[in-house]
């Protein structure tokens, strides 16, 4: 105890000092990341990985929060929370690097470009949707690909990476121009991290302009940490790609902003075990820019935060067991097992119970690792044949995703054993937390408002 509160006077003492302009800094924003996620993930970290430290995030010196209501709403989308992260300024619902009138409004990228900064911005989801949109671009709605998209190549961004692209929902031939667009703009484009490290060897060097995309997308994404999918890119490559490019444009000083977009996926499945896994694939690419600012502290900023808290998880609710490490008997996400089942149902001319219960005893661990009850069970087989036998069975709409009945009950049953509960599979107007670590940490304290973020990361680096 002795021992932690010295530590506690240290980072008081640390914060209190007048540091030196941040010539670096990494901006996090774990999309959809309330309270709720972070706690379970924190409970998950400690009772189930044994580890004696917080994860990373929650061991940084500043620990706060921050308001995400737009100026439509008390509950906000990620395209206006996007906007206010990105240029400190508060706009309506699926409104994108525009205030509320439909004027468009700069993010702080331009500022720091203009001071002399290289500056970054990665995702892994869609490089045009919301949140980094938001950085680069301007539309009075999220869902214009086709005007979004091309507004990157003159954006003067050293780097943009994403999990996948809207824009591929026009056409193949709205995507090729896009590509074209922005080689005509400088960027040399990788399709993957292995194919970003080849264009190191093409010239001795990185190119100054990259833009990095997966060359086998997961449905709009990277893909799911907990499905394990062989060379899929991470939001620790994205990370470690951006600083590379950042250090070679300018070692001096630079700016990135990197989501974590699937943490947002999950949450509006209300997939629990999913969420903590994404928020621990989060935590090393937060670990990239840690390592980082061990070496350069006094001039390393980490600001991580999130946009808004989707589907209002919590750690507790009615009857449940509490045991977290149920979260390692599911193997499967429940998006790719809701996709796995409805092709199951369609393709297999005699679907049984057999089959399927082999399935959940492989996937989620039922029977063998979680104690489902007779009673789950009975509930489990009356929907597995609505589902698939007699198809009366109604399904399941999420933002980005549609669950069978089956699929909804069998995940519920896993929530359930697993303590974890959900008030919505769309937003929630919760606080959303705020962590800091490096130059100027100490500017993040208090009770923010999501606005104040991007404007205390310029006056941290001296760009008031």
């Amino acid at each position: 105890m002795k021992r932690q509160i010295l530590a506690a006077f240290a980072a008081a003492a640390t914060l209190s000092m007048a540091a030196e302009d941040a010539k670096y800094v990494f901006y996090f924003i774990g999309d959809g990341m309330g309270l709720g996620h972070v706690n379970a993930t924190e409970t998950y970290n400690r009772d189930v990985l044994r580890s004696d430290s917080p994860i990373l995030m929650a061991s940084f010196p500043v620990a706060s929060q921050a308001r995400s209501y737009s100026a439509s709403s008390p509950i906000t989308d990620s395209a206006a929370a996007g906007t206010a992260l990105a240029s400190g300024i508060k706009t309506k619902n699926s409104m994108v690097g525009m205030d509320p009138d439909t004027v468009p409004v700069s993010s702080i990228a331009v500022d720091f470009m203009k001071a002399g900064y290289a500056v970054g911005v990665g995702t892994t989801v869609q490089a045009d949707d919301a949140t980094p949109a938001a950085w680069y671009a301007h539309a009075a709605n999220r869902g214009m690909k086709e005007t979004i998209a091309p507004q990157a190549a003159e954006s003067g961004l050293s780097f943009i990476a994403g999990g996948d692209f809207k824009l591929k929902g026009a056409g193949e031939v709205a995507f090729r121009e896009f590509k074209d667009v922005m080689r005509k703009g400088g960027y040399e484009i990788a399709e993957g991290y292995a194919a970003f490290n080849e264009l190191k060897r093409k010239g001795g060097k990185l190119p100054r302009k990259v833009l990095m995309y997966p060359e086998n997308p997961s449905g709009g994404q990277v893909g799911y940490t907990i499905d394990s999918i062989p060379g899929a890119m991470t939001c620790a490559q994205i990370t470690e790609a951006c600083l590379q490019t950042l250090e070679n444009v300018n070692p001096e000083k630079f700016l990135m902003m990197i989501e974590g977009g699937n943490i947002d996926w999950a949450a509006h499945s209300n997939d629990g075990g999913g969420v903590i896994k994404e928020i621990l694939n989060f935590q090393d690419a937060i670990n990239v820019a840690y390592q980082f600012y061990l070496r350069h502290p006094s001039e390393t900023l980490i600001v991580v935060t999130a946009d808004h808290d989707t589907g209002g998880m919590s750690l507790g609710r009615n009857g449940g067991a509490y045991n977290i490490a149920y979260a390692d008997a599911q193997k499967i996400s429940k998006d790719s097992f809701a996709d796995w089942t409805r092709n199951w149902g369609k393709n297999t001319p005699d679907p049984t119970w057999e089959e399927m219960e082999k399935m959940l005893k492989e996937k989620l661990g039922f029977w063998t690792v979680v104690p489902v009850s007779e009673k789950e069970t009975q509930e489990l087989r009356k929907l597995f044949d609505e589902t698939f036998i007699s198809k009366k069975a109604e399904d399941e709409q999420t933002l980005y995703h549609t669950f069978n009945a089956f699929t909804a009950k069998a995940f519920s049953i896993l929530n359930y054993h697993m303590g974890i509960g959900w008030t919505t599979t769309y937003h929630a107007g919760n606080f959303v937390p705020v962590y800091a670590i490096g130059a100027n940490a100490g500017y993040f304290t208090g009770c923010l408002n999501n606005t104040d973020i991007p404007l205390l990361i310029k006056r941290a680096a001296g760009l008031d």
